[in-house]
């Protein structure tokens, strides 16, 4: 039998609506909501692509969110991921890809902003691990504003494994890591790029980092360690597409 989650929030129901809404199963909106204009988009597309809407307490569907849902709940089936395989297939002949990488990023709402961070800023692909690690859930997709649909999402066994692979398919391997000896700046990104990110308590893990074939680090003053992850990771992707917009207008 298929799992059924729920999807919170007006802007990720609308998204979804508009990206992949053969995922949606039934449209719940809170009794007594004023109708905005997010609200009458929602109706609309539900109405037009004949989706199912059902006004119902909202004891109701605060008792199916987990955290605020604006008055509006979507019942969807899981997102589908991308086999880590087709994703290096999909990417076979194209140049300056930029893949994120997270070991072991637990936190949805780390992972959510990372996911919208990427899919603004064209990232082809984000690996994750399987285990330690957040999987995409509706926290994770209310975190992302409904973009977790823009993005191919590839969960892996074996991180370091997924690593190698990349090398053996033209990727430069980048890990992000703090207090490395050349700053995230100074490196040129001209290349296909998989970009690593750690968690939020140990960062990379040993294995993997000795796998990377760059380490770069933000600047930051002695008394602050590290970033969040999902902050460092808008810096790094950034910087990534800063170059490539550069690079094209010369």
């Amino acid at each position: 039998m298929e799992k059924i989650e729920n999807i919170y929030g007006k802007n990720p129901v609308i998204s979804l609506l508009e990206t992949n809404k053969k995922r949606i199963n039934k449209i719940f909106i809170a009794k007594g909501i004023k109708y905005d204009e997010k609200i009458k988009k929602i109706i609309s597309l539900a109405r037009q692509y004949k989706i199912n809407v059902q006004e119902t307490p909202r004891e109701k569907l605060d008792k199916l969110a987990s955290e605020s849902h604006q008055g509006i709940i979507a019942s969807v089936s899981p997102i589908e991921y991308i086999e880590f395989k087709d994703l290096l297939s999909n990417l076979k002949n194209k140049n300056n890809a930029i893949i994120v990488i997270l070991d072991k990023v637990e936190d949805p709402n780390n992972f959510g902003s990372i996911i919208r961070t990427s899919a603004a800023a064209g990232v082809d692909g984000i690996v994750i691990a399987k285990r330690r690690s957040s999987p995409v859930t509706s926290a994770v997709e209310k975190a992302s504003a409904g973009t977790a649909e823009m993005v191919s999402i590839t969960p892996v066994s074996n991180i370091a494994s997924a690593v190698e692979k990349l090398k053996e398919n033209n990727f430069w391997v980048i890990g992000a890591e703090a207090g490395a000896g050349k700053y995230y700046f100074e490196q040129d990104y001209s290349m296909n790029c998989a970009l690593v990110l750690g968690g939020e308590d140990q960062g990379i893990s040993p294995l993997v980092k000795k796998k990377c074939d760059i380490l770069i680090s933000i600047p930051m003053q002695k008394n602050i360690n590290s970033l969040n992850v999902a902050n460092s990771a808008s810096i790094l992707i950034y910087e990534l597409v800063r170059q490539r917009i550069l690079k094209n207008k010369i």
